[in-house]
């Protein structure tokens, strides 16, 4: 059974307020549709995810996708979703998801495909909780209603008959056509998370809902000192009559701080990602492993919080340099300077930092990121 997920993400989100389509608008520090599709891309039953886009949205999507498989959508949702699965192969089961909703759960979309054993489409809904009155003012009995959420799931023959034989007014969701054509639609239980955002305010509630952990590591690095080479500690270049070996600039203390960062998201070290072996990174300037390492936290929708280094030396003094280090820092990694922490010591000169014969860093990266979506 070959399972398909199509992303509606080809709406103009006026509602929103924002500059751009609410679906690329930033939520909790990543493009709200890079969160559905990376919930729906780990579930070992979809096969893959094809994604609607508007007209004029491809530089958007690249952006926050770039290897995402999309197709342009039409004036209505509908003929968005007709033009999504009209390019569908060989699917047996289309999951039908609207970018709106960041969260879905990998145990909706089990109760969604195991209902389709028995029905030909299968929509998640919630019980409505609040009293309803029509227009007239009259009680409508809420027990008879349910709120209806994404991703629905279908059998593809049924969706594809759906469409084509539609001729009704404009559908707010595809169960509603296969229902008309007098297709089963079964009815499982939704998710608080599958909240739709739709309002400015809708964003701020969208991120309260998302299970934030704090995560803190470590990390630790160390150069020899040698004659004729410039020494560079935190970005910034010190006067001294020795410099740092290594095949970088060796700028241990942001070698420590990308470690550590890198740690927070179980990314490897700055050797798996900058292997001293390759030799582009010759003599390359190490803020840019740090950047890399701060990337890949906000890739994952994580946000820097603070940033704690210690570097070990007899010498140079650090403290005249204290404050430029902590500055370079903290533009490096966008944040204000009172969430970077610079300090120094000595071994009481023991061991080879009291030597004289290198420079040890010791850095700890504390970030929020985004607990798993249930």
């Amino acid at each position: 059974m070959k399972t398909v997920v199509l992303i509606v993400a080809a709406g103009k989100g006026e509602r929103t307020g924002g500059e751009i389509p609410k679906q690329f608008a930033p939520l909790a520090g990543r493009p709200m549709l890079m969160w559905s599709h990376a919930a729906l891309a780990v579930h070992p039953t979809i096969d893959d995810i094809l994604v609607v886009i508007g007209p004029g949205q491809e530089g958007l999507l690249k952006d926050c996708l770039p290897d995402a498989r999309f197709v342009l959508g039409g004036a209505t949702r509908r003929e968005s979703v007709a033009r999504g699965i009209a390019s569908l192969q060989d699917a047996d089961r289309i999951i039908v998801h609207d970018a709106a909703r960041p969260f879905p759960s990998s145990s909706v979309v089990d109760r969604l495909l195991a209902a389709l054993d028995q029905a030909d489409a299968a929509i998640p809904v919630l019980p409505v909780t609040d009293t309803i009155v029509s227009a007239e003012g009259a009680t409508v009995p809420r027990d008879q209603l349910s709120r209806v959420q994404t991703p629905q799931a279908f059998r593809a023959a049924a969706l594809l008959r759906a469409h084509a034989e539609w001729t009704g007014d404009e559908p707010t969701d595809d169960a509603q056509m296969v229902r008309a054509l007098g297709g089963s639609v079964a009815l499982v239980q939704g998710d608080v998370m599958l909240e739709k955002v739709t309002w400015p305010g809708d964003f701020t509630a969208a991120e309260a809902r998302i299970g934030w952990e704090t995560r803190m590591a470590t990390g630790f690095d160390v150069h020899r000192l040698v004659d004729g080479a410039d020494l560079c500690l935190g970005g910034v270049k010190i006067p001294h009559h020795q410099g740092l070996s290594g095949h970088s600039d060796a700028d241990v203390a942001l070698h420590a701080l990308t470690d550590a960062l890198l740690g927070t998201i179980a990314a490897g070290d700055i050797g798996l990602h900058f292997p001293p072996s390759d030799p582009q990174w010759r003599g390359a300037e190490s803020g840019q492993f740090l950047r890399h390492a701060a990337d890949l936290v906000a890739d994952r929708g994580g946000q820097i919080v603070f940033v704690d280094l210690t570097i070990m030396c007899e010498a140079p003094k650090i403290g005249p340099h204290r404050a430029a280090i902590q500055g370079r820092i903290a533009e490096l990694l966008g944040l204000s300077t009172d969430r970077v922490s610079v300090k120094a010591t000595t071994t009481e000169r023991l061991g080879f930092t009291g030597r004289g014969e290198g420079i040890a860093a010791q850095a700890a990266a504390t970030v929020r990121v985004p607990g798993t979506t249930r």
